[in-house]
């Protein structure tokens, strides 16, 4: 039987992209004790693998795709085919920033004022590529963790962190001075395992089921009968991401209406269809949303 390996990230990501791929279809168990945890699918062999590492692993051929973020591709030198944008991260849906970190009432007001200074950070290669290319002359070290902690407590002179809100570095008493990349999830495939008719086309539909999930996300469908003569008024109260669909009932004189509107919406829009002499009203949650 022909066998895709695919890597998940361990770590942070780790829960959020297990939770996505059930909302797609795939069932995965995650043992404590295991890097191998166990999937639905039998063509497919997954891999905890930390997000840092995936892009290495997936350009030696080691994993066939995975999925990590554009910041360890980059920090790596990685050379992967990039599939596809997942929108997704730890809390939210929005890019992560590294950022140039300082003390809020320090004297470093913009990066040209680290020249000569130290700067911890876990994305070391990438942050001396981006100093180099400001021709500002830094020390950069690799950091552990608690990053934070070694600006707050005069360690360094600055940290280059990831964030999605900037919640944890003003917590922190840091302020933000720059912005050196941003980053999304990416799904990656090996070169030669793209080039594999079966694995690339395995790949193709486990991420038509990915986008799916993620394209459902605050989303969900409402159905309704509504009397044929109030078609046009309830056409335009909708606000839907696509036309509503249509069909006749066997009450003469009525119709059937199904559409897909973000659920914060549904508390507005109820009222308003009502109005509009919607009757039998049904909201359903979605897992996916293919176009």
């Amino acid at each position: 039987m022909k066998t895709l390996t695919l890597g998940i990230p361990k770590g942070s990501l780790q829960d959020k992209t297990v939770e996505i791929f059930q909302k797609a279809g795939f069932n995965i168990y995650v043992s404590s004790r295991s890097y191998f945890p166990t999937i639905d699918d039998t063509e497919i062999k997954l891999v905890l693998i930390r997000a840092q590492e995936m892009a290495r692993y997936v350009e030696d051929g080691v994993l066939d795709c995975g999925i990590t973020g554009e910041d360890w591709i980059l920090e790596n030198g990685s050379d992967v085919v990039r599939m596809a944008e997942l929108l997704y991260s730890k809390r939210t849906s929005n890019p992560v920033r590294w950022v140039v970190a300082v003390k809020e009432e320090g004297k470093i007001k913009k990066i040209e004022d680290l020249e000569g200074k130290r700067i911890a950070t876990e994305l070391v290669g990438y942050t001396k590529k981006f100093f180099k290319s400001k021709k500002i002359n830094v020390d950069v070290e690799f950091s552990w963790g608690a990053t934070e902690v070694k600006a707050k407590g005069d360690l360094v002179d600055a940290i280059v962190d990831v964030t999605e809100t900037g919640e944890s570095l003003k917590a922190n008493g840091l302020k933000i001075i720059e912005t050196i990349c941003t980053s999304t999830t990416k799904f990656i495939a090996n070169k030669t395992a793209h080039k594999d008719d079966w694995k690339r086309k395995k790949m193709e539909y486990i991420l038509m089921l990915l986008q799916g999930a993620l394209e459902a996300r605050g989303k969900v469908g409402l159905k309704m009968n509504i009397p044929e003569k109030s078609l046009e008024k309830l056409v335009k109260t909708l606000p839907a991401l696509k036309k509503p669909t249509i069909s006749m009932l066997t009450e003469k004189g009525w119709l059937a209406c199904e559409v897909i509107i973000d659920e914060k919406e549904v508390r507005k829009i109820v009222p308003a269809l009502k109005e509009c002499g919607a009757q039998d009203i049904i909201e359903y949650p979605l897992n996916k949303l293919i176009y």
